[in-house]
């Protein structure tokens, strides 16, 4: 093949150095620690440093919905609930931070650990403590009156509990004439 008119081998640029080998460190984006501490501190800003806005306002809600019923109805169970609330947080915002980093790293998560930060639960919580405190405030519900029903609410998280649990076992159930089942 010839060069083209007026054009001789020695005119043409000379070749691209080869590129220079860097070592980056490459630093995970979210550091799990740094978002468990932001959480014992307040609870919702491990969350927000996560990036999970909805998550941070809901458990930020039912910490302060907690000090505000320790505080109006009855000091013995809310007090329990302000210390769920941080302490849930905290190991919230550490596993969510593990799992973006994860994510970030191109690793499969198994489904169970895989949960949506940003579900609609989040947003039902606080629209639910925000009506629960509006009726109290505007006298259509008096919380002190229902101060007897609150083991209620633990009734319904344990009822939801084993609902979730029952319908986990009807999806990893074998079918019917087979020995394929989960190995325990």
């Amino acid at each position: 093949m010839s060069s083209p008119v007026g054009v001789t081998p020695d005119t043409y640029p000379p070749p691209l150095p080869p590129p220079i080998a860097t070592t980056l460190v490459a630093r995970p984006p979210k550091r799990p620690l740094l978002a468990m501490v932001l959480s014992l501190l307040f609870p919702g800003v491990g969350q927000l440093y996560n990036g999970q806005t909805a998550k941070a306002f809901a458990l930020f809600g039912a910490f302060v919905g907690s000090i505000y019923l320790a505080a109006e109805i009855d000091g013995m169970p809310f007090g329990f609930f302000i210390a769920f609330a941080v302490f849930y947080a905290a190991i919230d915002a550490y596993r969510s931070a593990v799992m973006i980093n994860l994510r970030a790293a191109g690793r499969p998560l198994e489904p169970e650990v895989d949960d949506d930060a940003e579900s609609p639960a989040w947003g039902a919580v606080l629209l639910g403590i925000g009506l629960l405190l509006l009726m109290n405030n505007l006298g259509v519900l008096q919380l002190v009156a229902v101060r007897r029903f609150w083991p209620l609410i633990l009734v319904g998280i344990g009822f939801a509990f084993l609902r979730r649990a029952m319908k986990r076992r009807e999806v990893v159930a074998p079918a019917p004439g087979t020995d394929d089942g989960p190995l325990v």
